[in-house]
């Protein structure tokens, strides 16, 4: 008879995780070819090697067997739009036609609360597909899309983020958003933000799209709420950086836009960051905001390629996001694929485990959240991807012949997709199983 607590999980297979950055230490991967995680009440409870950790398990307990796979921290998704997932795959010349043409009519359609939570519900199985446990998260400036995606997300138990758009000039007047004083966010923040493992995203869309005076207000709204995120747009498309050059002629620069409202701090996310420069990615390590690499929709659109080295350089806090709908695939293995030929592209090297960081532990620090998600230290939420090296024939072909750990997880990375995710677990529940 087995005498351990009915809250406690063990499971058996390859174990990787992260205790620093790849790319500053050459000790940072954790691996254990033979490993054993173990959960107790939706917490880590203990990751290492199997003949270390099986020994102190309750007698009887029954371990999930999933040798031959590789378990990893659950994916962090650090940027992404719900209300594009119907528009995925849309053509178009560039970033600001793509916007008039698909993105303003399809997020109207959010002022349905049935529409916004059909497509939440969609949007979240198709991240737990995926082997996505978090995401940061943009809805659109209508509060019930807010609400959709929270009560979708809490229903699950994910540990989420997202934030209702604010945008108030240069937009459809459908979707111009006259809340003013920013009440609307405000009340958002105190209903969802810590409620569970719901998490607020203060989210103007990018700064084209707000006045001097809505940058001001969330400004201070960002101010009165230091422990919630904030998440925009920044430098994605030559044509919007001369935009905003046009818009804000008093600003060094697109970022410095941001930092002059008072939007630049720790928990500030900002996606694409293609065209910035070196102050500015030093500006980005001083003020501790990160960027959201977007290679899949940056591909797509058209709009330049990351500088991995210069962000080093500064050592500027970096993550991977898909950006569905410009995105391409919900899949952060797709991702992984084309962020190494982005830095390719651009004349730098992105090693496969510095890519499973940037979507693991980097991703949580990006977000200060490395002390809840993450990685596989004691205490954190039990988020965690199992990953089927044979989910393919021709997967299972490549990883057949992996002569080290670097060419297991490339082989992961290039030659993955949905497929590989032979489950997912979401606070020591398992939330998908292909």
């Amino acid at each position: 008879m087995s005498t351990a607590s009915p809250n406690l999980q063990a499971y058996r297979a390859s174990l990787l995780h992260f205790r620093a950055d790849p790319a500053f230490d050459d000790q940072a991967a954790l691996w254990h070819e033979d490993g054993l995680l173990v959960v107790e009440d939706g917490r880590i409870k203990a990751a290492g090697d199997y003949a270390a950790l099986a020994p102190t398990l309750p007698p009887g307990l029954e371990q999930v067997d999933y040798r031959g796979k590789v378990i990893a921290p659950g994916f962090i998704d650090t940027h992404l739009h719900y209300p594009q997932t119907d528009m995925i795959a849309s053509p178009s010349p560039g970033l600001l036609p793509w916007l008039e043409t698909y993105t303003f009519p399809s997020e109207r359609r959010f002022e349905d609360p049935a529409h916004a939570r059909a497509t939440a519900e969609f949007f979240l199985d198709e991240l737990l597909r995926c082997g996505t446990t978090t995401a940061v998260v943009y809805c659109t400036v209508h509060p019930q899309s807010v609400d959709a995606f929270f009560e979708a997300s809490e229903a699950r138990k994910l540990r989420m983020v997202a934030g209702k758009v604010l945008m108030d000039r240069n937009c459809p007047d459908f979707l111009r958003d006259l809340e003013g004083d920013l009440g609307q966010s405000e009340d958002l923040i105190n209903k969802w933000h810590k409620r569970g493992r719901s998490l607020y995203a203060i989210t103007p869309r990018f700064a084209p799209t707000s006045t001097d005076v809505q940058l001001r207000l969330t400004g201070e709204l960002a101010a009165r709420h230091p422990d919630t995120f904030i998440q925009t747009h920044v430098s994605e498309n030559k044509d919007e950086c001369t935009w905003v050059n046009e818009l804000f002629p008093q600003a060094r620069s697109y970022l410095d836009v941001y930092e002059r409202f008072g939007l630049m701090r720790p928990r500030a996310l900002f996606g694409h960051c293609i065209w910035l420069d070196d102050e500015d990615f030093a500006r980005m390590a001083a003020t501790g905001s990160a960027a959201a690499v977007c290679p899949t929709s940056n591909l797509f659109l058209g709009s330049g390629l990351f500088d991995f080295e210069r962000a080093d350089s500064a050592r500027a806090l970096l993550s991977l996001g898909t950006d569905v709908g410009a995105g391409t695939s919900f899949s952060m293995l797709q991702t992984m694929n084309e962020a190494y030929k982005v830095a390719r592209l651009k004349g730098s090297y992105l090693p496969a485990l510095r890519m499973f960081y940037l979507a693991t532990l980097g991703a949580a620090r990006s977000m200060r959240l490395e002390d809840t998600i993450g990685s596989f230290q004691p205490g954190l939420e039990a988020d965690f991807v199992v990953l089927d090296r044979e989910a393919t024939p021709l997967l299972a072909r490549r990883t057949g012949h992996c002569d080290s750990l670097e060419e297991l997880l490339f082989a992961l990375a290039l030659l993955g997709d949905d497929r590989t995710i032979a489950a997912t677990y979401s606070g020591g529940r398992k939330v998908h199983q292909r």
